[in-house]
C-alpha cells in the first residue's frame, strides 16, 4: 500500500530540513521507496502578506509503505514538524518543514483534521511536478485523472539537467572537465545549487566527430561516476545521474555503477539497448536523430511539418516499446534539436512542445548553445548561454519537463525570478 507525502521548507537550510524530515519518517516506520527530485516554487501567500513571508520553497514527494493508519500518519507528520522547529502561525506563514499526506493508496478519508487525497493536488505545480517524475500514471482517487493528465497544459516546474562532457572534442565545452580538481569543484556546485540532473557524457556527437572505442569511453566515465557516487552515497535527497551513451555495454556498466537515467541519442535503435531499458529500473531518454554523429547533409524532410514527423516517430516508437515490454512511465522523449533539423525546423519544434507532449510522455529539450542559434548571434558556441536562456524560458512557458543546458546555474536563477512573476 503506497503512501505519497509532500514535503516543503522555506526557512533556514531548506534541503537539510527535508533530509532530516525523511530520516525521521523512516525512523517512525515509513518504508521509503522513492524520493522525487527537488523543485523550487514561490511561496503561496495570502493577500497583504508580510513581505518577510515571500521566500521560495524547496519541495519534494516521497513514496513508501507503512503500517500507520491515516490518523497516525498525520500525528507523526505534525510531531516531526514540531521537532524540526516549525512554529504555530497563520496559514501559509513560513515554516522550517511542512509535511502533507497527498495520497494513501486508493483510500479516501475525510475528517475535521484530514482529507485524503489532499484536496489541492490538482492546483499545485510543486506537488504535480515531483509526482510526475516518480509516478506519472498515478491516478488520484476521486479526480479520475493521472498525474500526467493533470500536468498537461500547465507550466510545469522544469528539472534542470546540467551537461558534464568529459571529452576533449565536444561542440561547445570540449576539454572543460578533463581536470579532476576542476571537475570536482563543478560537481560540488551542482550539488550545492540543487541542480536536479547531472548528464554525463564521454563521446562527442558533434558534426564530423570521430568515434572512440568502448574502452576509451569507459576510461573517461568511470572516475567521474566514482566521484559522483562518493558525493551522493547515503543521501536520500540528491541529483539524478544520467549517462549519455549510445553503447549498450557502457550503459550496462553505468547501471551497475548506480545511474538513474539512460540517455540514448539513437532513440533505442539497438535491441540490446531496448533490453536494458526494459529490464533496468532506470528512466530512459530516447532522442530522435537523423544521424549520429551529426551529418549536416542528413536532414529531416522539409516538405512536411517537423512536428507531424516527430509525432509519427513517437507513435512508432511507443508501439515498439510496448511490444518489447517497456514501461512507458519511465520513458522521456527528446526531439533531438540539432540532430538533423534545419534552424527553421528547430524553432518549429521548440514552439510546439505542448503538442509533442501529447504523446503521453515527459519531454526533454536539449537546445543549449547549438548551431541553429547562428541565426541569432555570431558569437561562438561557448558564448551562447544568454540566447540559450531566452529559449529556455520560452520552454518553461510551455511546460517542458526537463531542460538540458551547459550552464544550469544561470537558468535556475532566471527561472526563480520568472516563476514569481508567472504565479501572479
Amino acid at each position: 500500500m503506497t503512501v505519497y507525502l509532500g514535503l516543503g521548507s522555506n526557512q533556514g537550510d531548506r534541503k537539510q530540513h527535508l533530509v532530516n524530515a525523511i530520516d525521521k519518517l523512516v525512523a517512525e516506520g515509513f518504508r521509503l521507496e522513492k524520493v522525487s527530485p527537488l523543485v523550487e516554487s514561490p511561496a503561496m501567500l495570502p493577500e497583504q502578506a508580510d513581505p518577510s513571508w515571500n521566500k521560495p520553497f524547496l519541495n519534494l514527494v516521497v513514496a513508501g509503505d507503512t503500517d500507520w493508519t491515516p490518523g497516525h500518519g498525520l500525528a507523526v507528520a505534525k510531531a516531526i514538524e514540531t521537532e524540526l522547529g516549525r512554529q504555530p502561525g497563520p496559514k501559509w506563514s513560513p515554516r522550517t518543514v511542512d509535511i502533507d499526506i497527498l495520497v494513501w493508496h486508493e483510500h479516501r478519508h475525510e475528517s475535521d483534521t484530514l482529507t485524503i487525497p489532499h484536496p489541492s493536488i490538482a492546483e499545485r505545480d510543486f506537488v504535480i511536478t515531483p509526482l510526475l517524475h516518480i509516478r506519472p500514471d498515478l491516478r488520484i482517487p476521486g479526480l479520475g485523472k493521472t498525474i500526467f493528465e493533470l500536468s498537461q497544459g500547465r507550466r510545469n516546474i522544469p528539472l534542470w539537467m546540467g551537461i558534464v562532457n568529459v571529452t576533449p572534442d565536444s561542440f561547445s565545452d570540449g576539454d572543460s572537465w578533463t581536470d579532476q580538481d576542476q571537475l570536482g569543484t563543478h560537481l560540488d556546485k551542482l550539488f550545492k545549487e540543487n541542480i536536479q540532473i547531472i548528464d554525463l557524457g564521454a563521446e562527442s556527437t558533434r558534426p564530423n566527430a570521430e568515434r572512440i572505442d568502448e574502452n576509451t569511453e569507459w576510461h573517461r566515465l568511470q572516475p567521474v561516476l566514482e566521484m559522483i557516487k562518493d558525493r551522493i552515497s547515503g543521501s536520500h535527497v540528491r541529483p539524478l545521474v544520467s549517462l549519455d551513451s549510445q553503447r549498450p555495454g557502457i550503459i550496462e556498466k553505468g547501471i551497475e555503477a548506480g545511474i538513474d537515467i539512460i540517455n540514448d541519442v539513437t532513440g533505442l535503435n539497438d535491441p540490446a539497448m531496448v533490453a536494458l531499458a526494459r529490464d533496468s529500473n532506470c528512466q530512459v531518454v530516447a532522442m530522435h536523430a537523423m544521424s549520429v554523429p551529426v551529418d549536416p547533409q542528413v536532414l529531416l524532410p522539409s516538405d512536411r511539418p517537423a512536428v507531424a514527423q516527430l509525432k509519427e516517430w513517437m507513435d512508432t516508437k511507443v508501439s515498439s516499446w510496448l511490444n518489447h515490454g517497456i514501461d512507458l512511465n519511465r520513458m522521456i522523449v527528446d526531439p533531438g534539436i540539432g540532430f538533423g533539423k534545419t534552424s527553421i525546423q528547430a524553432y518549429e519544434l521548440m514552439s510546439n512542445c505542448k503538442d509533442l507532449r501529447n504523446s503521453g510522455m515527459r519531454l526533454l529539450l536539449g537546445h543549449s548553445r547549438k548551431s541553429f542559434m547562428s541565426a541569432l548571434t555570431d558569437r561562438p558556441a561557448g558564448q551562447r548561454d544568454l540566447e540559450t536562456l531566452g529559449i529556455s524560458l520560452a520552454l518553461c512557458e510551455q511546460g517542458v519537463d526537463i531542460i538540458r543546458v551547459h550552464h544550469p546555474f544561470i537558468h535556475q536563477r532566471a527561472y526563480r525570478a520568472w516563476s514569481h512573476i508567472q504565479k501572479q
